[in-house]
């Protein structure tokens, strides 16, 4: 297949790379890693057995041409890009995966493209980008790949194939709006307290948030888990989602969050992605990872006072590290 990957990013590169090596015909969208990933490819570092690839390298949408897979790595931050680089990349029989964060990917795509070509790829994965065309794969990998609002297809099931034969632990989700939210169980609590942690534990307790906060420090996800505070709010941020999710109508067990929490513990002294670009100073993902899902709370009606909170300290240290 021809692939391009747009977004090579850690979750892009990463992903893309497993392809490319297993003998796909893979295209990277590139800005700042052009040169490197020309001139040295992409190397990956894992646990698994570290390799090297040599993917094609683009500067360009239009020097790829329309693809038969296009991997979106992008952060949500960046989709207003999407009208200028996806459209020379998608022909009518093109499958457009987004592997991105939070609520409302799918629905953004659907504005530029035909329902029946969106899916979206939901990746449960450690991975870090160390620099230039260099992914530290940490642990995990799985993909739940699943069509845009009907069930998946013979095509799902085709790509998921693919993913395996890469080496990538693949399976099909009948039901995406419910993976989104089993995502968001883990997202919400480790991506946002992981930030949070720099206004402190009793800003997001007791305090309403400030802009002159005297900032503390970021918490990795064995600090979140290894404080008997921390790990409480963990809890009570999956429950006020889980509880979310359940009032839409999708059934997510009780037991997810003690799978997750188990599960994290295995991943050490881990940077979740919005910690990263935080402390990169980048902008960080409120919007598709924070303030949809408290939106969708408000909208049916179910109280999220640990959320609330959660957001109102995010936005404030979103202005602190803009001003």
């Amino acid at each position: 297949m021809k692939i391009a990957v747009v977004g090579c990013g850690a979750v892009g590169s990463y992903y893309g790379a497993m392809l490319c090596r297993e003998g796909q015909e893979v295209h990277f969208l590139l800005r700042s890693d052009y040169d490197t990933v020309r001139r040295n490819g992409v190397s990956v570092r894992s646990p698994a057995g570290d390799f090297t690839v040599r993917p094609y390298a683009a500067k360009a949408p239009e020097e790829i041409g329309v693809s038969d897979l296009v991997l979106i790595g992008l952060k949500t931050t960046a989709n207003d890009q999407f009208p200028k680089l996806l459209p020379p990349l998608v022909g009518p029989q093109t499958a457009v995966i987004t592997l991105q964060n939070g609520l409302g990917n799918e629905e953004q795509l659907a504005k530029l493209f035909p329902a029946e070509q969106i899916l979206g790829g939901l990746c449960f994965v450690c991975l870090n980008r160390n620099g230039p065309g260099v992914i530290q794969h940490l642990a995990h990998g799985l993909v739940m790949l699943g069509e845009f609002k009907r069930q998946a297809g013979m095509r799902t099931h085709e790509l998921v194939t693919l993913f395996q034969r890469a080496g990538v632990p693949c399976k099909v989700t009948d039901n995406l709006a419910r993976a989104h939210w089993e995502k968001l169980v883990w997202n919400i609590p480790f991506n946002g307290l992981g930030v949070a942690g720099a206004a402190g534990y009793e800003a997001l307790v007791n305090q309403p948030p400030t802009t002159n906060r005297q900032l503390s420090g970021c918490l990795t996800t064995d600090k979140l888990l290894n404080d008997p505070r921390w790990e409480k709010l963990v809890r009570e941020l999956m429950r006020e989602v889980i509880s979310i999710a359940r009032a839409l109508g999708l059934e997510i067990p009780d037991e997810l969050a003690e799978e997750q929490i188990a599960r994290t513990r295995t991943m050490g002294a881990y940077k979740a992605s919005t910690l990263l670009d935080f402390e990169c100073g980048r902008p960080i993902e409120l919007e598709s990872l924070f303030l949809s899902p408290l939106r969708e709370a408000s909208r049916v009606g179910v109280a999220a006072p640990r959320l609330t909170a959660l957001c109102e300290i995010l936005m404030c240290l979103e202005h602190l590290d803009q001003r």
